[in-house]
């Protein structure tokens, strides 16, 4: 028996991996985030299954399903949504399990920002600009640790996708003006893959105000950063003057 902690990936189920499908088609018990997770993922699991919306547990709650499913000898599914390995809270839970010598691992799934950047239609690196992306967040009832604040990352110059957030809006606007530029391009996609996703784009000086209008509170990836903008210098992938090690430069 073990606990598989699956990515549900950011909503459409068929942004699911084939082995989370495959998972989820089998499975007799599932411990889902029903506050997250699509009813279109948790609808793949057999009906005559255990279901379980942690939403209304507590860690001591969802261990304890955990528990049961070791002394019945039977696997026990804990779904996440979008990738686990990203604010998925996942640690806490394999400390639980470690305490209880329950085998787990881990099926990864599609992130959010990677849908938000589907559904934008960009690539979030670009030559010259940026060769980085950060994956944050900003303060709430988790803190941030020190040297870690938004202010800090805005410094980088990187692309920023920055998860839970959106409730912020205007004071992070703000805060990354100063190291973007108020002109600077930042988009919000809520509920990224989803049937009812919302896309707002605008530049730092008028993205609050424009995702306010959107009516959009939370459930939203913020992705900002010079990356967005379709100008600049070009990758030297294709280029015919370069060369690597399955094709060679065209001569001049």
């Amino acid at each position: 028996m073990k606990v598989i902690f699956v990515g549900a990936g950011p909503g459409d189920p068929g942004l699911l991996t084939l082995k989370a499908a495959r998972l989820l088609e089998n499975c007799q018990c599932c411990v889902y985030a029903g506050s997250l997770v699509s009813p279109e993922v948790v609808a793949l699991v057999p009906a005559g299954a255990e279901k379980y919306d942690s939403a209304a547990m507590t860690l001591e709650e969802t261990t304890a399903v955990c528990r049961k499913g070791r002394d019945r000898g039977i696997d026990v599914i804990r779904l996440h949504t979008g990738d686990p390995s990203i604010y998925g809270a996942i640690r806490e839970q394999m400390i639980e399990l470690d305490k209880l010598g329950i085998a787990y691992e881990v099926v990864p799934g599609v992130s959010s920002f990677q849908a938000a950047a589907a559904a934008l239609k960009t690539e979030l690196t670009a030559p010259e600009v940026s060769q980085a992306i950060v994956l944050t967040r900003t303060a709430g009832r988790t803190p941030m640790p020190a040297g870690q604040e938004l202010e800090r990352m805005a410094q980088t110059g990187a692309t920023l996708c920055i998860f839970l957030s959106v409730q912020n809006m205007e004071a992070v606007a703000q805060t990354l003006a100063v190291s973007y530029g108020a002109d600077c391009p930042i988009a919000v996609v809520y509920r990224a893959s989803w049937p009812d996703q919302i896309i707002v784009q605008g530049t730092l000086a008028d993205i609050a105000g424009r995702v306010a209008g959107a009516g959009i509170g939370k459930t939203a990836m913020i992705i900002v950063g010079r990356a967005l903008e379709r100008q600049g210098a070009v990758s030297r992938l294709y280029s015919g003057e370069f060369s690597h090690g399955y094709r060679k430069a065209k001569a001049e």
